[in-house]
């Protein structure tokens, strides 16, 4: 271990990538040297020191096709002339650079999966780039030395799509001492994340017009615009807030002081439907009962916990549940008791134990 260099690689411009930076923290504090390599966009803040080392890639196009083409053809040409041990990929994204970079090099290649890439909703229906996704996917991947993804249901289907065995390790956030508000009075209800299309955020803000009280919108993506429109549309400006992006240590202070998380996706896709989102645990470590969608995972973490309300997602049904935690005291303080349980078992401490053991083994 000593002295290894792991080289991870992923799209985003790494300021706002929760999960990479735990794993990175977690491997540089176990003794290996982690570059995290990623891209530079216009609007990019500076990089916040990290434990690990960290690089961003400027490229020209910044999506579709060509940036995908332009990124792999970047990072290949800056990963060949890096020394490292081992190349750690992220989805289908940077597959196919550090998939051929670890063989023409003969290095070790992890693959980490943040999600079910080809069933994503901007994929489901776009069946020619899909099937090059999966055809990237079905070289590569059969000839990495550790896999490891989100959620079990995720593990469950590439290990036997690729024949390779897929551990977990799960979005959690590290386990801290919260300072709580003595009280949450306010109705104040929150939704964190990417803005894109299958969220259920049109049916949420939808449902705010039967609810009373605000929502605060942590976040920016595709639909943010469409989002704001449908505000103003709805009349409901004083109602529903956007705050924009926000760093990860002002984004917990925020949810804290909500009363009511959401943790909400259409199903327009396996990817949704098997996920297992930051967010939800997130709401879970500030005791924050939470809106949910009944997906399968959800459904047997809520079994063994119980700290969220699962819905479906329409406006109807996200408001009576909405409402419900709201206006049901017994039922809203038994979820949050929960969550001080749940946080205990469901923390990055354990988490990152189960990940330093796997990259011990290669």
């Amino acid at each position: 271990m000593a002295n290894k260099r792991i080289i991870a690689t992923v799209t985003n411009d790494l300021s706002y990538d929760r999960r990479m930076i735990r794993i990175c923290s977690a491997l540089a504090a176990d003794g290996y040297n982690v570059l995290l390599v990623g891209r530079k966009l216009p609007e990019s803040i500076d990089l916040v020191e990290q434990p690990f080392s960290q690089h961003r890639i400027q490229c020209y196009f910044r999506k579709g096709i060509l940036f995908y083409a332009e990124y792999n053809l970047r990072l290949f040409q800056f990963l060949l002339k890096q020394r490292f041990e081992i190349g750690n990929s992220t989805d289908a994204d940077t597959l196919l650079a550090v998939g051929l970079v670890c063989k023409i090099k003969n290095k070790i290649h992890v693959h980490d999966a943040h999600e079910y890439f080809t069933q994503v909703p901007e994929l489901v229906n776009r069946k020619l780039v899909q099937w090059v996704w999966s055809q990237i996917e079905h070289y590569f991947i059969p000839k990495v030395q550790l896999a490891y993804t989100v959620s079990q249901s995720i593990a469950d289907v590439y290990s036997n799509s690729f024949k390779v065995n897929f551990a977990v390790i799960r979005n959690v956030p590290p386990l801290l001492k919260l300072v709580m508000p003595e009280t949450v009075t306010e109705n104040k209800i929150i939704y964190q994340g990417a803005l894109n299309k299958g969220r259920g955020l049109e049916a949420l803000i939808t449902a705010m017009q039967n609810i009373n009280g605000t929502l605060e919108i942590v976040g920016d993506g595709d639909i943010t615009n469409d989002l704001h429109q449908l505000t103003h549309q709805l009349k409901l400006e004083n109602k529903v807030t956007f705050l924009g992006m926000v760093s990860p240590d002002k984004l917990a202070d925020i949810t804290i002081k909500a009363k009511v998380g959401v943790n909400l996706c259409e199903n327009l896709g396996l990817n949704y439907y098997f996920a297992l989102s930051n967010k939800g645990f997130d709401y879970i470590h500030a005791y924050l009962p939470a809106v949910t969608n009944n997906f399968p995972e959800y459904i047997k973490l809520n079994d063994q916990f119980e700290t969220m309300c699962l819905t479906d997602c329409n406006a109807n049904d996200i408001s009576l549940a909405i409402n419900k935690l709201l206006n049901d005291n017994a039922y809203y303080n038994k979820l949050r008791n929960n969550c001080l349980i749940a946080r205990e078992e469901l923390n990055w401490q354990k988490e990152s134990a189960k990940l330093k053991e796997l990259y011990a083994k290669i």
